[in-house]
């Protein structure tokens, strides 16, 4: 010990404790500041709580060390805290206020349509998707459901036409202009086409999976709507909802888990049970005759 406190007596005399401290100060800010460049880049909330716990650690931990440059930096953050706050709860605050409308009775989308232009859409979107799996034409379909989408169709070329089988497989046909994007459905119209969707950022995603399924997964992840995939490889149909992908289904499949999204009619727990099994057998390679 008292090496050590010679040695540190004669580096306070030299002055290059303060050098010492000033780098640590300097390194320190620097870290802070990547943070929160990283920070801004992450979606989901349980990683932002993280990091607003760190963040208050950092300031409690440099007031605690004298670090008093750093301390004062983190220490201006408290007061944009609030703002800073609500600006990375974005997605989650939207969707809650969209949440809290829908139950107070002003829901819109699927919900609000009547059964005939419902089963219309279903048919529509359900035989486009069978017709292109056969010809192996990849698709991206966004079914508008309560949340609205205009941030996304806004990445697209707007179109407001009526949806039919004929404009759908024109848009995804290879070589059109369009057809590597999304189409946004809202309602029994097709709103924009060729649109750029968020790509998922969960963990539990495999690498194996293409891009056009981790972007249907994103919008689901960010939003209630349903998205109808087909895969350009292999013509396999998928439905992702609610951050979840559902894969290998056919024309019946399809039609009928649309129909349950939409509300058009609640499933008995027979047909929910049938359902699974009959995915169960597709996905281990077994069809029912």
């Amino acid at each position: 010990m008292s090496f050590l406190s010679a040695v540190h007596r004669d580096l306070q005399n030299a002055g290059w404790t303060i050098v010492i401290s000033t780098i640590a100060d300097v390194a320190l800010v620097t870290l802070a500041v990547y943070w929160v460049i990283m920070l801004s880049k992450r979606r989901p909330a349980w990683q932002i709580l993280w990091g607003l716990a760190v963040f208050f650690g950092l300031v409690y931990l440099t007031d605690r060390m004298q670090l008093h440059t750093i301390n004062f930096l983190l220490r201006s953050f408290l007061y944009v805290l609030p703002v800073a706050v609500v600006i990375l709860f974005q997605p989650e605050l939207r969707q809650m206020l969209e949440n809290m409308g829908s139950v107070a009775g002003w829901g819109r989308g699927l919900a609000m349509m009547p059964t005939e232009e419902v089963s219309s859409l279903i048919h529509v979107v359900s035989h486009s998707a069978a017709t292109m799996s056969e010809r192996r034409i990849g698709a991206l379909i966004v079914i508008e459901r309560e949340s609205p989408l205009d941030a996304i169709a806004s990445t697209g070329t707007r179109l407001n036409a009526a949806i039919s089988e004929q404009l759908i497989g024109s848009i995804f046909y290879p070589g059109s202009p369009l057809h590597d994007g999304a189409v946004i459905i809202r309602g029994t119209r097709v709103i924009a086409a060729g649109c750029t969707l968020p790509l998922s950022e969960s963990a539990s995603v495999g690498t194996m999976v293409h891009t056009r399924h981790k972007a249907a997964l994103g919008v689901t992840e960010e939003s209630d709507a349903a998205v109808v995939v087909v895969s350009e490889e292999t013509g396999t149909i998928s439905l992702a909802l609610e951050g979840t992908l559902h894969r290998g289904l056919d024309l019946e499949s399809l039609m009928s888990w649309l129909k349950s999204v939409s509300g058009a009619h609640e499933p008995d727990p027979k047909t929910k049970f049938a359902r699974t099994v009959d995915d169960t057998l597709r996905k281990a390679g077994f069809r029912r005759k």
